[in-house]
C-alpha cells in the first residue's frame, strides 16, 4: 500500500508540475523581445535591410498604428514584418506530413515602441520547434536563427 501511495503522489505532483510549466513560464517564453539600440523609424528601416541582405523576401509589412486610427482608435507605432525564407517554406509546404506548420508562416518580427524605446519581438520559434515533429522543428529552428541573424546588428 506504501508503495502504491508513493506512485500516486508522485504522479500526482508531476501532473501539477508540468501544469505549472505550461500556465505560468511557457507563456512568458513564447516572444523574444529585444531592446533595438536604434529609434522606432531607423529600426523598422534596418530590420528591412538587413532583411533583404539576409535573402529573406518581406511578402507584407504592416502599420498597425495607421490600421488602428482608421478605426478609432490610437496606439503607439508598431509595424509588423511578414518574411518569408522561401528554401525554408518549401521544405514544409512541399510535404503533406508537416504542412500544418504552415500555421506558423510566414515569420513574424514586431517593431513598436513602449516606455519611450523601440522593440523587437518575434514568436520564439527556437522553443517551439522541439515541440514539433522532426522535419518541422528542423526548419522552424533554421527560421528562428535566421531571425536572429536578421536582427543581431540592431538589438541591444
Amino acid at each position: 500500500m506504501k508503495g502504491l501511495t508513493l506512485f500516486l503522489t508522485g504522479l500526482i505532483l508531476g501532473v501539477a508540475a508540468t501544469i505549472f510549466i505550461i500556465v505560468a513560464i511557457l507563456p512568458k517564453h513564447m516572444f523574444i523581445e529585444h531592446e533595438s539600440k536604434l529609434s522606432f523609424n531607423e529600426t523598422v528601416d534596418a530590420v528591412a535591410n538587413s532583411a533583404i541582405e539576409n535573402k529573406w523576401s518581406m511578402p507584407h509589412k504592416y502599420d498597425l498604428q495607421a490600421t488602428m486610427k482608421k478605426h478609432g482608435h490610437e496606439v503607439n507605432p508598431v509595424t509588423v514584418f511578414s518574411l518569408c525564407k522561401p528554401e525554408l517554406a518549401y521544405q514544409i509546404l512541399e510535404n503533406n506530413d508537416v504542412r500544418s506548420a504552415s500555421a506558423l508562416m510566414p515569420c513574424r518580427i514586431s517593431v513598436y515602441e513602449k516606455d519611450g524605446k523601440t522593440y523587437i519581438s518575434m514568436l520564439n520559434a527556437g522553443m517551439l520547434s522541439k515541440l514539433m515533429g522532426k522535419k518541422a522543428g528542423k526548419v522552424m529552428g533554421a527560421a528562428s536563427a535566421g531571425n536572429e541573424e536578421i536582427l543581431k546588428t540592431i538589438i541591444q
